[in-house]
């Protein structure tokens, strides 16, 4: 009688498994206590800042280590081994990478944000009202993050190639380490403009957005997220992975000026 009632109890787990909606994990073990590290472009500091915030109340026994910065030093970082567990990239370039190397949980990338990007200048300063402006001899200084490892920085060539402006500011060009840097360039009035994120715009008061880029000059500007393979804690990064695609991690990157959704 015994053996017949443990096995009718394995079969009736295995249909109430069935009958989960597809990707929904079982709660999190109650009194455990993780830690898991996220990667991730530094255009996305504010945003997940708050939303670690937000998971700790949901799962007080998961600690969130952000790792930011340039999304190509953070790619070259997992390669050499770092102990990420999260990678969210500002362009596919990077994760693109990483998945040809075997180094991505098979299944977990997804599409997780979109971006605009933007030329702004010190708020106070009218020599750049538009891209055009930029070849005027008065404007001597701008900035782009460096394309060779940062995705906005590639954007940015993009952009000014296709609006045959390459050529002739790129002896003005100041490459910075990131988009944050661009930032503090044109803050500080170290430049007379920039090309930034609308995210990156939106974070301060010092700069004004004078034009948009036109969504044809440059590649999709998407956020990709990843497990990474090597990770000890696939359980718990899953359940992150999926509150960051989530509602209300969603309402917080939408705050700040990215587009939601593209999975």
């Amino acid at each position: 009688m015994g053996s017949r009632v443990r096995a009718f109890s394995g079969v009736l787990l295995i249909v109430m498994m069935g009958a989960l909606p597809h990707g929904t994990l079982a709660a999190a073990p109650r009194g455990r206590t993780v830690d898991l590290t996220v990667s991730a472009a530094i255009s996305l500091s504010k945003s997940l800042k708050t939303i670690r915030d937000l998971y700790r109340q949901k799962d007080p026994g998961v600690s969130i280590t952000l790792d930011l910065g340039a999304s190509g030093i953070l790619e070259q970082q997992i390669e050499q081994g770092a102990p990420v567990d999260i990678f969210i990239s500002a362009s596919p370039d990077e994760m693109n990478e990483l998945q040809a190397k075997g180094l991505l949980a098979v299944g977990s990338r997804g599409i997780l944000l979109r971006n605009s990007l933007v030329l702004i200048s010190p708020m106070e300063d009218r020599k750049v009202n538009g891209f055009q402006d930029l070849t005027r001899p008065e404007v001597r200084r701008v900035a782009i993050a460096n394309p060779e490892s940062v995705p906005a920085g590639r954007y940015a060539r993009q952009a000014l190639q296709y609006l045959k402006l390459y050529p002739k500011i790129q002896a003005k060009l100041l490459f910075a380490q990131d988009v944050r840097q661009v930032l503090a360039y044109v803050e500080t009035d170290n430049v007379d403009a920039g090309l930034v994120y609308i995210t990156e715009a939106k974070l301060s008061s010092k700069v004004r957005v004078v034009a948009v880029a036109p969504g044809a000059s440059h590649a999709p500007i998407v956020y990709p997220v990843a497990m990474v393979k090597r990770t000890k804690n696939a359980a718990d990064a899953e359940r992150l992975i999926q509150f960051l695609r989530g509602p209300e991690a969603g309402r917080v990157f939408e705050q700040e000026g990215f587009g939601v959704g593209g999975r």
